[in-house]
């Protein structure tokens, strides 16, 4: 694919120099139908001239070569290789210890140097992973992906938040978890952070990283103590590049504990093959194991999920917990379809599967029910209204073929 895209932006070079040189105006008068346009820039702006010659910049193709600089004087491979670099975020905050323990010690292991910061938020660098540092609340610096993208000109593949977690039972926990609120309706109290009605690109690693996440936890004797398990999707900050949240819980006494901040930095360290090891969880979507679990129903810690989830070779994209399901209640004990049914709940599943999608190309994302958390009448109309979405409902040994 960046073969073709290479060799079009060569000729596409060469026509524009040319062009360009004779008549400046020449790419404010054509159109290139080649895709649309991002973030309503102009697909092809002349931005400055070079001894004379211009530069030409195009956002041509923005998963793969966003904003690719072409030179028409001397077009290289080199120079190219450079704008379709795609790295990874990985997000922490000063003010949370349960976000700044895993990123000083991730900071301490090798290979890192100081980059560039933005609007107080500072970055370093290491192969194709930058972490990032500010000095707000975790859940309120929104966009942070297409900032950088701006600042930088590399495309975010993807994002990590480093974080603390809280409940109710302050049980110690290492958790993983997408981010969004699909269930709230415009005019809503956001609480932490987010868009109402949206979600964020499931990150396609959560699967695989829980399991290395037990793995390293059980290698450190953090288990039994500590348990190990995915969150219901929830809360912002709003991004559009594939997202999970890596949290420890659940009390100040955790969210310090230095041996729990060093798992969390292992398993990035790990997980993105930042020690020379290969990375974990890359999504291919030529996989032979290419079915993706949309989790629906259930407490917040989606313990039917996760009977799943623990297997090998299971992929994870959102999972939507019964309060991200909200059903008015049609006083009767009969449903014939979910048209009659009120509520949030087919929006919240709707752009559930649509963000799984983007996150999983090429993968059969089937949904998993927890029946037992539902009512009859619940049942019946998410299984109907599946049905029309053409969501097909898997058991869960379907997951595992």
């Amino acid at each position: 694919m960046v073969k073709k895209i290479l060799c079009h932006c060569f000729s596409l070079a060469a026509l524009c120099s040319k062009q360009t040189y004779k008549n400046p105006q020449f790419l404010s008068k054509s159109t290139f139908p080649l895709t649309a346009p991002v973030n309503n820039l102009p697909l092809y702006t002349q931005i400055h001239r070079r001894n004379q010659k211009p530069t030409i910049i195009t956002d041509f193709q923005q998963h793969i070569c966003r904003n690719l600089v072409l030179l028409p004087s001397k077009l290289s491979i080199k120079s190219i290789s450079k704008r379709v670099t795609m790295v990874t975020l990985v997000v922490s905050t000063t003010i949370d210890p349960a976000s700044i323990g895993p990123a000083s010690a991730l900071l301490a292991m090798t290979g890192w140097s100081s980059g560039p910061s933005f609007e107080g938020v500072r970055s370093y660098s290491n192969r194709e992973v930058r972490l990032l540092q500010h000095d707000k609340s975790i859940v309120v610096e929104d966009n942070l992906d297409t900032r950088w993208e701006e600042l930088t000109q590399e495309n975010v593949d993807n994002v990590i938040f480093l974080s603390k977690h809280t409940a109710a039972t302050n049980r110690p926990a290492l958790t993983i978890h997408p981010i969004g609120v699909p269930h709230l309706k415009e005019g809503d109290i956001l609480p932490h952070g987010g868009r109402a009605g949206w979600v964020a690109p499931p990150n396609p690693r959560m699967g695989p990283w829980i399991r290395l996440l037990s793995e390293i936890s059980q290698s450190h004797n953090l288990i039994p103590e500590f348990e190990i398990t995915m969150e219901a999707t929830h809360h912002g900050p709003v991004t559009s590049k594939p997202t999970m949240f890596l949290e420890i819980g659940s009390t100040l006494e955790y969210w310090k504990r230095e041996d729990a901040a060093q798992v969390i930095a292992l398993l990035v360290w790990e997980g993105l093959g930042l020690g020379g090891g290969a990375a974990v969880g890359q999504w291919d979507r030529n996989c032979e194991k290419n079915k993706v679990l949309l989790g629906l129903g259930g407490g917040h810690y989606v313990p039917h999920h996760m009977k799943i989830i623990r297997k090998d070779n299971v992929w994870v994209g959102h999972l939507l917990s019964g309060y991200s399901l909200p059903m008015d209640d049609p006083g009767q004990s009969k449903v014939e379809d979910a048209k009659g049914i009120g509520g949030t709940w087919k929006e919240a599943i709707r752009v559930a599967f649509e963000a799984t999608k983007i996150a999983f190309p090429g993968g059969e994302i089937l949904a998993h029910l927890d029946h037992k958390s539902f009512k009859g009448w619940q049942k019946k109309a998410m299984t109907n209204y599946l049905e029309e979405m053409n969501i097909k409902i898997a058991k869960p040994n379907e997951f595992l073929e």
